[in-house]
């Protein structure tokens, strides 16, 4: 089968479109011939500098194939998977957790200690077809196409998890979502207006800013050219929000902190510009914020989101599709923040 794979990490040359073995199942296992497979950020820090796939390319004589966000149809299934049959439409749940531990016992798989992620730590769906658990394939309907199936499972499930699980993000709260034109982003943006909040969104340019207003956001902020947080408190006569959805890291932690109203909630998902944040202690138990985060989510919330997707209640933002070959492109197109939405490989 062909895919794009790499065996040493570096710039986007490293990615090779090729030849490889096709993957053997086994009995609890469901090959997926991939029609559609988003990229993330992710995949570029696995292919730059990662430690854990570094580790992985040493200790292997094969190479790494990315891809977390995977649609298609079942081509094969193993003799011991069950509620599967051939030709289903499926999305892929992106974790693989032990299924033993208590967090996997009480549904918190996220929270799973030993958990996998495809595309990570296993081969992913820069390819033709790949292998997964059978319990990992979650059906989808004909109203979804493949691409809006793609871009679901990392972005789409972290957001609802933040929004709605973590952050219990109420009809009628302000909410400020960074990044606006990212998966992340974007995604929180609809899940924050079918809740009823009201949405504060921010961008790096006019451009997206002017698209994240036809989605619905009430305030756009561009936050190379100012500080959000002060918009943010003029917006609200100075209480701030109720609800930060921060996904950045060190360049924004402080002004996120500043944006939150008393009792305000910060929930965290991603460190793209750093690690390490800094707090006033005072002003945390003073204004009573509680700061959480949050990481994925479980099995029953993406097949929420994939029913409300085949109700047309979320659309997922496609900025654009690419053949699989142009995986390279992909990853220069997030690399310099060119896309608004996901961006999605797919198979002819």
């Amino acid at each position: 089968m062909k895919a794009v794979v790499f065996s040493e990490q570096g710039s986007t040359e490293v990615l090779q479109y090729t030849d490889v073995p096709k993957p053997t199942l086994d009995a609890n296992e469901v090959l997926v011939k991939v029609e559609a497979c988003a990229v993330n950020y992710l995949d570029i820090h696995a292919r730059r500098n990662r430690p854990e796939i570094e580790a992985k390319l040493r200790r292997s004589d094969t190479a790494h194939i990315l891809g977390s966000d995977i649609a298609g149809t079942i081509a094969e299934i193993g003799g011991a998977a069950r509620g599967v049959a051939v030709a289903d439409r499926v999305v892929l749940a992106p974790c693989i957790p032990c299924g033993v531990c208590s967090d996997c016992h009480s549904g918190a798989e996220n929270l799973c200690d030993t958990q996998e992620l495809i595309g990570f730590q296993t081969n992913g769906g820069y390819a033709e077809y790949v292998k997964a658990p059978a319990v990992n394939a979650i059906q989808i309907p004909e109203t979804l196409s493949f691409v809006n199936a793609a871009a679901m499972p990392i972005a789409y499930l972290t957001a609802w998890h933040m929004l709605t699980t973590r952050a219990q993000l109420c009809p009628g709260e302000d909410v400020l979502i960074l990044g606006v034109g990212g998966g992340v982003g974007s995604a929180g943006l609809q899940i924050a207006k079918l809740s009823g909040a009201r949405v504060f969104a921010t961008a790096s340019s006019d451009e997206k800013l002017a698209r994240a207003t036809k989605m619905g956001a009430d305030v756009t902020i561009n936050y190379k050219d100012t500080d959000f947080s002060e918009i943010v408190l003029d917006g609200t006569d100075g209480r701030g929000v109720d609800v930060v959805l921060e996904h950045v890291g060190a360049a924004t932690w402080e002004q996120s902190i500043a944006s939150l109203a008393k009792n305000g909630r910060l929930v965290s998902c991603g460190v793209t510009t750093g690690n390490i944040g800094e707090i006033n202690i005072r002003k945390l138990y003073q204004k009573q914020i509680t700061i959480m985060g949050s990481a994925l989510g479980t099995v029953p919330e993406l097949r929420t989101l994939v029913k409300l997707a085949g109700q047309g209640k979320l659309e997922p933002i496609i900025d654009r599709t690419l053949p699989l070959e142009r995986a390279h492109e992909a990853h220069l197109l997030l690399e310099n923040r060119k896309n608004f939405g996901k961006v999605v490989l797919v198979n002819a």
